[in-house]
């Protein structure tokens, strides 16, 4: 590979980095053909994309963005990596991850290494509970929106069946034989 080539991948990742809030760093090594297009296909019917690309690259890459990826470097690209992007949400590719360890069993060679969820680094196999308990910003705005409904709708169905009651007892008060 050529110095343009890898100035190339390096300036088309830097892109994908600062487009794509959501990206995940795995580690395939040891994956059978079959294992790894498996695990392409999965991501593809996820809507994830997944690529596999030098951890050098990768850190060069990394290095032209504002958010620090410096934890990265010590643990994370080492070995062979892989990255997963997904556009809307973080929550996608920790679930296909882990549903591809779980359904591979004792034969899986996937890795969870790092993340990247909103420009938060997370670093290490034992984040990736953590990736899948993540709430999108959408489930959060969703559930905020419920609670605040919630005690506006107790007002006033509490006032309507509260007004019904008293039309009742007026009703039957009205009818009742003096």
């Amino acid at each position: 590979m050529t110095r343009e080539e890898k100035g190339a991948i390096i300036e088309e990742l830097a892109e994908k980095f600062k487009s794509t809030p959501y990206f995940y760093i795995t580690d395939a090594a040891g994956m059978s053909v079959a294992q790894t297009n498996d695990l392409r296909r999965k991501c593809f019917q996820a809507g994830v994309e997944y690529r596999v690309v030098k951890n050098t690259l990768i850190a060069k890459a990394l290095e032209q963005l504002d958010t620090d990826y410096s934890a990265f470097n010590e643990g994370v690209l080492k070995g062979f990596s892989g990255i997963m992007f997904h556009t809307e949400s973080g929550k996608v590719p920790a679930k296909l991850i882990k549903d591809f360890i779980k359904e591979s069993g004792k034969a899986n060679k996937l890795k969870f290494k790092g993340a990247s969820v909103d420009y938060s680094v997370f670093a290490g196999e034992d984040q990736l509970e953590t990736l899948i308990s993540l709430k999108s910003k959408q489930e959060l705005v969703g559930e905020i929106i419920g609670l605040l409904q919630s005690p506006a709708k107790n007002v006033i169905s509490g006032l309507q069946s509260g007004g019904n009651k008293l039309a009742g007892i007026l009703k039957t008060l009205s009818e009742r034989p003096e």
